[in-house]
């Protein structure tokens, strides 16, 4: 039953497998949303507790390491000062308790490098390379070669660095109120860092005995600072180190230090700089402390929050795994009771009378509404009765969308034949008008006699004659034949020369030697018509400066044309798809709805077709395409039975005043076939438009040996009919002056006034429009293969 409904089984094979595997899907989808949330709170809560660990494991030995830095550049300020009763010995060992420090903090920042970010470690580097430096630095003090302030910027950078980094590290603190703490445990460090830098400058000034001005301003500025920062930071700090500080503010020493701060500022010259110095240290260590019990509550802070994030973790995964679990049984148990034995029976049942309908009847029914038969659609489509449950109303649904296919099936079919039916309406009603235009332009070619007004008309025509091949592209996208059909065979030759004549830019085209053969009439029009299609491509998509150049030769399946341009040519895929539209050409309306551009290969598709002529595209070997057009041999006929050239359709030639001026438009073909006495005015107009004005040329222009006329009848035998025959001339030398360049005009003739001309070349293109009227008026034209439009 399956291979013959062509339903392919999968692994629910049932409504109860069905509905648990949506009952299913969800609860997998929630337990994985769960995973990933768990993991990543879980991942939270460790990386919290792990930042805040590394925190507190570098922020004490590195305030301490900075703190003794702060005292060895106290003390070595006050050894290079040169004063007496300073204590030498005092800096040494100093320098040994920071070198100690240093060492525990280049230890905890080693360790802390191996999963820091980048940024961290890069501060980290930054610090250590200056570390570096402390013992060039040391070697100079020790010399004397030392510059004091040289020394004192080296130190405050180096404290500047150690600074950044603890500040940087602080905010590593995933917790906004561990990391806050511990930003503020750096504010108050550098307060003390400020503080410091103070009483290194007092000191040097005290023990020199007087400040300089920018001594004096430096230590004002310091000492407004570390009073700025610990007002803007205490007030918001934890609670041990505010009880601290009020402690410290109250204190005799710190009293005492703003007495003596106030008192330097001021000049006054009675400070001593034991007595600065008996109150800076102390006040400057509990700063120091302060820092240190404010990042290590930061600390813990941080811990704690960590500590209790992941309990919550913990809980809240554990009872939103339970409700979980809990949901995924009640569905299970739900959707077990909701399948019956008697719904999947009726589903089964409804299963099989849909596909029968589906498979069988309807496509039965539409085949007989596609071929014209009357269909009953309630006594062929039995309706399907389920009840009125939901069963039911889905076998309702059922039986309307088939009723809908079999009303959309007539209705496409009625579309089809009244679109059908439009197109070529419209198709025949342009075409129509284009042939009145014809006329219209032919009634005014024959009246009018100014030569560049003509020409005007001849561009308007050879337009025409464009708009009908494209009238001829609708009625044959509607599957019927063009209009212009030959009773006759017409040669080659005038099927390609015909062909070029109605593309647009057929003056780029060079036609090669063409074999001595013709094709029958009835696949004359359809030639031309595919051959000028494939011209117009091959102009239109090359560059206007080149040639399309056509070859025609004799194979033995028929006969080859080759349209070569030199163009930009086309891609592989381009070219490919191209071809298996030329060898089959799909339908229109596909063609339509898949929005195809690309008409012309279309209608040369349609032709090829109908003619059983082999179109391809290949890669010219110059560049470009060529356009490959094998003509089979049951179009070919033998040369000798084809008509005469002006039975059939003509290039058109290009005006004296596109010859002469430049101009490249297209002008009108006409198929002629022309009378004696027709031809005789034919002839008269070519004459009136090409010899010369004998009254207007000097008797040496006449006479001269490289004279463009030749000598009378007496030196050439007379015509048949007795009359002489016309001068022979060399190319544009008898031409009127006004239509030669003025670098060409004959160095013997005499001037000639521009009236004279004009009335000349009106006059023979009267003759020339008289001739042409009456070749088109003439009863054998309209007979021997002229164009139905």
């Amino acid at each position: 039953m399956n291979e013959k409904s062509g339903y392919t089984p999968t692994n629910y094979r049932t409504i109860r497998s069905r509905l648990a595997g949506v009952v299913v899907v969800p609860s997998v989808v929630l337990l994985v949303m769960w995973a990933v949330f768990s993991s990543y709170t879980l991942f939270d809560g460790f990386y919290m507790r792990s930042v805040a660990s590394g925190v507190k494991a570098t922020t004490i030995p590195s305030v301490e390491a900075l703190a003794g830095l702060q005292k060895e550049r106290q003390l070595t300020l006050e050894v290079l000062s040169n004063a007496e009763g300073v204590d030498r010995g005092g800096l040494g060992r100093q320098r040994s308790v920071t070198d100690e420090a240093v060492r525990k903090m280049r230890d905890a920042f080693t360790e802390l490098s191996e999963s820091a970010p980048q940024d961290t470690v890069d501060r980290i580097n930054a610090l250590n390379s200056v570390l570096d430096e402390l013992p060039q630095q040391r070697s100079r003090v020790d010399s004397g070669s030392a510059n004091p302030q040289a020394l004192y910027d080296y130190y405050n950078g180096l404290l500047d660095s150690g600074v950044a980094l603890l500040s940087r590290q602080a905010r590593l603190v995933p917790d906004s109120e561990a990391s806050q703490a511990g930003v503020q445990a750096v504010t108050i460090f550098q307060t003390s860092d400020w503080l410091s830098r103070g009483a290194t400058i007092g000191s040097r000034g005290l023990l020199n005995g007087t400040f300089t001005a920018p001594e004096r301003v430096e230590f004002a500025r310091l000492t407004g600072a570390y009073h700025s920062g610990l007002d803007s930071t205490i007030p918001f700090a934890l609670e041990q180190p505010r009880v601290q500080y009020d402690a410290l503010r109250g204190s005799t020493e710190y009293r005492t230090l703003l007495d003596l701060e106030g008192r330097i500022i001021n000049g006054d010259s009675t400070v001593t700089d034991v007595q600065w110095r008996a109150v800076a240290s102390p006040v400057h260590d509990n700063l120091v402390g302060l820092a240190v019990t404010q990042a290590r509550n930061a600390s813990d802070l941080g811990l704690d929050k960590a500590d209790s994030r992941v309990a919550a973790v913990l809980i809240g995964s554990l009872i939103a795994l339970l409700a979980v679990v809990v949901g995924i049984v009640l569905a299970l148990r739900i959707s077990n009771r909701l399948v019956s034995k008697a719904l999947v029976m009726r589903l089964a049942s409804l299963r099989e009378d849909t596909l029968r309908l589906a498979q069988e009847r309807l496509p039965h029914i539409v085949a007989r509404l596609r071929g014209g038969e009357q269909v009953d659609v309630h006594r062929d489509m039995p309706p399907l009765d389920y009840g009125n449950d939901e069963i039911g109303q889905v076998a309702d649904a059922f039986n309307a969308a088939q009723y809908t296919a079999v009303a959309a099936a007539v209705k496409e079919t009625q579309a089809r034949e009244g679109v059908n039916r439009v197109f070529l309406d419209i198709a025949h009603r342009n075409q129509g008008l284009v042939h009145r235009q014809l006329k219209i332009l032919d009634k005014l070619e024959r009246e009018e006699e100014h030569p560049e007004q003509l020409d005007s008309l001849f561009q308007l025509d050879h337009l025409a004659t464009r708009a009908r091949r494209n009238a001829e592209n609708l009625i044959i996208l509607a599957g019927e034949q063009p209009g212009r059909q030959w009773r006759k065979p017409v040669r080659l030759s005038d099927v390609i020369r015909s062909a070029v004549a109605e593309t647009e830019q057929y003056v780029r085209v060079k036609v090669n030697p063409v074999p001595d053969r013709a094709l029958v009439g009835v696949a004359v029009a359809d030639t031309i018509h595919l051959l000028a299609e494939l011209v117009d491509n091959a102009t239109a998509f090359s560059s206007p400066r080149s040639e399309v150049v056509i070859h025609s030769s004799a194979a033995q399946h028929g006969l080859v044309v080759e349209i070569e341009d030199h163009g930009l040519g086309m891609t592989q895929e381009e070219r490919l798809q191209a071809n298996a539209k030329l060898s089959n050409p799909p339908d229109f309306e596909t063609m339509a709805f898949r929005g195809e551009s690309r008409l012309g290969l279309f209608v040369v598709a349609r032709l090829a077709a109908r003619r059983g002529i082999k179109v391809e595209l290949r890669d010219s070997p110059y560049g470009g395409t060529v356009a490959l057009c094998v003509l089979p041999p049951n179009i070919v006929a033998p040369h000798n039975t084809a008509g005469d050239i002006t039975e059939t359709t003509q290039m058109p030639v290009r005006s004296f005043h596109d010859e002469y001026h430049g101009h490249t438009e297209d002008h009108p073909s006409f198929p002629v076939k022309v009378n004696p006495e027709v031809q005789e005015a034919l002839n008269a107009g070519l004459r009136a438009l090409v010899e010369p004005d004998m009254s207007t040329v000097a008797p040496a222009a006449v006479s001269a040996p490289d004279a463009s006329v030749e000598a009378p009848p007496s030196a050439a035998p007379p015509a048949q009919d007795g009359k002489a025959p016309l001068p022979r001339r060399k190319k544009r030398q008898n031409l009127a002056p006004q239509l030669m360049q003025s670098s060409e005009e004959p160095p013997h003739a005499e001037p000639v006034t521009g009236e004279r001309s004009a009335e000349r070349t009106r006059d023979g293109f009267a003759a020339f429009q008289r001739g042409t009227r009456d070749a088109r008026l003439t009863d054998d034209w309209r007979s021997e293969g002229a164009p139905s439009s």
